[in-house]
């Protein structure tokens, strides 16, 4: 059973069922020009912490190979990123750049976190999402209970990125899997089903 580290900051309590990391399988169908690229492939996903009130995200995919006569699987894709919940910057938070927050934490136990609680019951997040190609993406959105529905309030691009202008994500623990869906809007689509992937835990 998961426990809740001891140094695991009160604000994300709303995100604790993330943590840990995750494996399995999804599929992608997406239409690039005149064809619909479709095919399977495997992921590994982390949420770790660090004693801020933030968790730090890691995912790494990589191609399942029909005919398996690959050695070692082909590599498809990895993005890293900061989830958290969405609040007013006090000075007690640390930056811009290094410097320290100043004052004891402004949401240091659960009942100063469910003043965070939004109209709906839930949480309102703030998620930022990078990816090597020249991709930066930051989505707005929320998590209530262990549902998180995201979209993108900014996409930045690269001048030597591929078109992407726009993502919505969503996150679900279903029977103690993480089930997730991603819509993209790029290459000239609007936005359309993209990609999706169902995962247990591992560690």
């Amino acid at each position: 059973m998961l426990q809740v580290p001891d140094d695991l900051s009160s604000e994300l309590a709303p995100l604790f069922w993330l943590l840990g990391v995750w494996e399995g399988s999804g599929v992608l169908n997406y239409p690039v020009g005149d064809e619909v690229r479709n095919y399977e492939f495997g992921q590994r996903v982390s949420f770790s912490h660090d004693g801020l009130p933030h968790l730090n995200y890691s995912s790494y995919t990589w191609l399942l190979d029909s005919d398996g006569d690959q050695p070692l699987p082909t590599p498809l894709m990895t993005e890293v990123g900061f989830w958290r919940l969405a609040r007013p910057a006090t000075d007690a938070d640390p930056g811009p750049g290094l410097l320290a927050g100043v004052g004891d934490p402004p949401y240091g136990s659960a009942e100063d976190v469910e003043t965070l609680r939004n109209t709906n019951d839930g949480f309102d997040l703030e998620v930022s999402i990078l990816h090597p190609g020249g991709v930066s993406e930051l989505y707005l959105g929320q998590v209530k209970s262990a549902r998180i529905d995201l979209a993108t309030d900014a996409v930045m691009r690269s001048a030597s990125a591929k078109e992407h202008t726009a993502s919505t994500r969503m996150y679900g623990l279903v029977d103690e899997h993480l089930l997730w869906a991603w819509d993209l809007a790029a290459l000239g689509r609007p936005l359309t089903s993209h990609a999706s992937g169902r995962l247990a835990r591992v560690d």
